[in-house]
């Protein structure tokens, strides 16, 4: 998530900003580094890291409640940066051909999308296990990532012209569905937390779809809205997946409920509702299909009018301190806590807002001096899994390429340090998930 610079737009209060995989905390790449906020309260917002190492990050990923964090900063836009930020050491690092425009992780694999591949590696070890090449081209990296123990699926746009939804099983290294999900290039991805279902939007951003996954039939559609073009930034599902929020540049957030709706009793058919459903849903099968569409359409459950409109944000639904909680995180540096009353919606009442990032921070100086000493910090000595080999001539040349699934590389191709390892990463101790520990690599060059 971005802010803009220029006369009408708000200005940039910080690199990026993404909540984990079960929004228990939000972080932030700022110009001087990242931040970690633990969201566990509402009243009360801790900061339970801060680095200053990098500067202009505008990538940054937490695993789950783990030590674990992933960078990319603005002076090195083709290396991932792998901490373990408890400890305060690099657990890795990895260069590749072109710029990093996002990265996704769960328990079993780490994702960096460049704008026309892909690269699936075992968290476990970094093993590169299979890369996607000329996949269509994807300028901002959108993708979606499912996070459950048992499952392990892949979303990314499968058409630049049109809403097309390619699925991919990162565990089986296959492809299991391309869904036709819209008419327009895609905006939005999100996979609910059994990975069962899959939510959409387009560039349009009127109407919001929902998939069942593997199969990619469609389940639900919301209307958003009736203005033709709003960019939807964000959709996340609550934890239960009963509930699907979605923002964008608009002063509105939405949440849906995903109910399915079975046949209408007699008692709701004698009402003054039932019986206007009744007749639409028998007109509908009259009309073209676009006004049928429409008309069977779900709106909001709850919403949520933030103090302003145009600027980019991201949103989830969170159990906090027993209540459901919709959180919104802004381009001017603030997030707010709603509540959500999962019975009846309506309009959310505003419970907490809190200041993300101050204006010394976001308006920091500094002598040419002083930033070059940051930037020389970004380059430690050579890692664990350090891959040396990208082509002096800048050429965007695969050098991850041509793996085997076991991890191998093909004869005559480059092997990064970390193949040779003694052996994996541990990620057994779930109360230490993951790196507590890495095996020295048989050429002495790893790390514990």
């Amino acid at each position: 998530m971005e802010g803009a610079d220029g006369a009408g737009e708000p200005v940039r209060q910080f690199g990026c900003a993404s909540f984990n995989q079960d929004s228990t905390s939000l972080v932030l790449g700022t110009r001087s580094g990242y931040k970690l906020f633990s969201l566990t309260s509402v009243e009360k917002l801790d900061c339970i890291h801060e680095s200053a190492n990098t500067p202009d990050v505008y990538i940054v990923e937490r695993l789950f409640s783990s030590s674990l964090v992933v960078v990319v900063c603005a002076a090195m836009p083709q290396r991932m940066n792998i901490y373990h930020f408890k400890k305060g050491t690099e657990i890795c690092n990895y260069s590749y051909p072109n710029k990093i425009l996002a990265i996704k992780l769960n328990r079993q694999r780490l994702v960096v999308f460049l704008e026309e591949s892909i690269y699936v590696h075992n968290i476990k070890d970094m093993k590169l296990l299979k890369t996607l090449l000329n996949t269509p081209s994807n300028p901002s990296g959108l993708s979606a990532l499912s996070t459950n123990h048992s499952s392990s699926y892949l979303a990314y746009p499968g058409s630049v012209l049109s809403g097309d939804i390619i699925v991919h099983d990162t565990n089986n290294l296959s492809t299991v569905a391309m869904i036709p999900a819209h008419d327009s290039p895609l905006a939005a991805l999100a996979f609910n937390a059994s990975a069962t279902k899959l939510a959409s939007a387009s560039e349009r951003g009127t109407v919001i779809r929902v998939f069942s996954i593997p199969e990619g039939e469609r389940l639900f559609e919301f209307r958003r809205g009736m203005k033709r073009y709003v960019d939807i930034s964000s959709l996340s599902f609550s934890a239960d997946g009963q509930f699907l929020c979605a923002s964008s540049n608009t002063e509105t957030v939405h949440i849906f409920k995903l109910e399915q709706v079975g046949p209408r009793g007699e008692d709701e058919a004698a009402t003054w509702t039932g019986y206007m459903g009744k007749m639409f849903s028998a007109a509908s099968s009259y009309l073209p299909n676009p006004v049928s569409g429409m008309m069977s359409q779900d709106r909001a459950f709850a919403t949520v009018h933030l103090f302003s409109s145009g600027q980019r944000n991201i949103c989830t639904l969170v159990t906090i301190q027993r209540l459901l909680r919709l959180l919104v995180a802004t381009t001017d540096g603030q997030l707010f806590i709603y509540n959500v009353d999962p019975q009846d919606g309506g309009e959310c009442q505003l419970a907490c807002e809190h200041r993300l990032i101050g204006v010394d921070e976001n308006h920091r100086g500094g002598t040419k001096s002083e930033e070059g000493q940051l930037t020389q910090k970004t380059r430690s000595s050579p890692s664990y899994a350090e891959t040396a080999a990208l082509p002096a001539s800048g050429q965007a040349t695969a050098t991850l390429t041509g793996y085997s699934e076991d991890g191998g590389a093909k004869k005559g191709e480059v092997i990064p340090e970390h193949e040779f390892a003694a052996g994996p990463v541990c990620l057994d101790d779930m109360n230490e998930f993951p790196p507590i520990g890495w095996c020295r690599s048989r050429t002495g060059g790893g790390q514990e």
